[in-house]
């Protein structure tokens, strides 16, 4: 399978980020773009977007980008920094960028951004398995 068909394969089988409504706007093999937009049912009880949304779209952007190498990748480590709150109706987007890669170890900074302002920072590392895409 191509690196970038992927991602697309990745996300019809991801009930989760697809009830999240992320879509992915830009693939290519070690980078993805994904956005989805902000709704009622994902706000906290300061009716505030829940802090898992925005990890959960950089989460996925950092997936399907570490996956375009074509074998299994999945994290081993993960954080994120929230940097501005979100409302209802916000649309959202995260880019990944594979940059650095030691051996099977993938490692990136994810921004989330609400248009041009970075909402928040995420930084991920993957592990490269040997099973490949089919």
């Amino acid at each position: 399978m191509k690196g970038e068909q992927i991602p697309y394969k990745m996300l019809s089988q991801d009930a989760y980020s697809t009830w999240l409504g992320i879509e992915i706007l830009e693939c290519e093999i070690g980078r993805c773009k994904v956005g989805m937009t902000i709704r009622k049912e994902m706000l906290n009880s300061m009716n505030k977007a829940h802090g898992g949304i925005s990890y959960s779209l950089a989460d996925t952007a950092f997936g399907f980008a570490a996956n375009t190498h074509g074998k299994y990748a999945v994290s081993i480590e993960t954080s994120i920094n929230h940097i501005e709150a979100l409302n209802e109706g916000d649309y959202i987007v995260a880019e990944s960028i594979i940059e650095t890669v030691k051996n099977r170890l993938g490692f990136n900074i994810i921004e989330v951004k609400r248009g041009d302002e970075m909402v928040a920072l995420f930084k991920g590392v993957a592990y490269r398995t040997q099973k490949k895409w089919e």
